[in-house]
């Protein structure tokens, strides 16, 4: 449990978040916009501290794809980092823009609605997530096991990269930890 926790070495491989950023970095994935997620925290600092990275926070997740979509039209390989509330947004710009225009886009999702989840809203989406990738024959997983993560990721990202096909990598509370809900 304590890797779910994040009581690792911050951006080792020894953590969930210092193996996804290890993964991004080995497969030239260098853009990484996100939309501030409390899971995701560790990732996004560590991605803001290496160099190597370009991270920045987006309004919104159909901003992030769009800009990701752009970097790979010039040349560039990127990845969105969002929680499951935030997918709930995006059945139209994957319909109309990753999908048709062959953007291997990488979105790293932090599933909540599950697992003592306390919002209703995110327990829908988090039920809906999959249907919706399923009807637009998306590729996706959901990786719940720390000895499954870099296999996975990085399969997906190469799969994504020579197909030209969107992937979606949902982050199970069972690996990440989750959010903490304060009494």
């Amino acid at each position: 449990m304590a890797v779910a926790e994040g009581k690792t070495s911050p951006g080792t491989s020894e953590s969930w978040h210092g193996v996804v950023l290890q993964t991004l970095k080995r497969n030239e994935v260098r853009l990484v916009p996100y939309v501030p997620d409390r899971v995701l925290t560790p990732l996004i600092k560590n991605l803001h501290a290496d160099p190597f990275f370009t991270t920045f926070a987006t309004a919104r997740e159909e901003e992030a794809v769009g800009i990701v979509s752009g970097a790979w039209m010039g040349g560039m390989r990127g990845a969105v980092l969002m929680q499951t509330s935030g997918f709930a947004t995006l059945a139209n710009v994957l319909a109309s823009l990753a999908i048709p225009y062959q953007i291997p886009l990488i979105m790293f999702v932090s599933e909540r609605g599950t697992l003592g989840e306390f919002n209703y809203g995110q327990s829908l989406v988090c039920r809906t997530m999959r249907p919706v990738l399923d009807s637009l024959a998306m590729e996706h997983h959901t990786i719940t096991r720390f000895d499954e993560l870099e296999f996975i990721a990085d399969r997906s990202i190469k799969q994504a990269v020579t197909t030209q096909a969107p992937v979606a990598l949902i982050l199970s509370p069972l690996l990440t930890g989750g959010k903490i809900f304060d009494k």
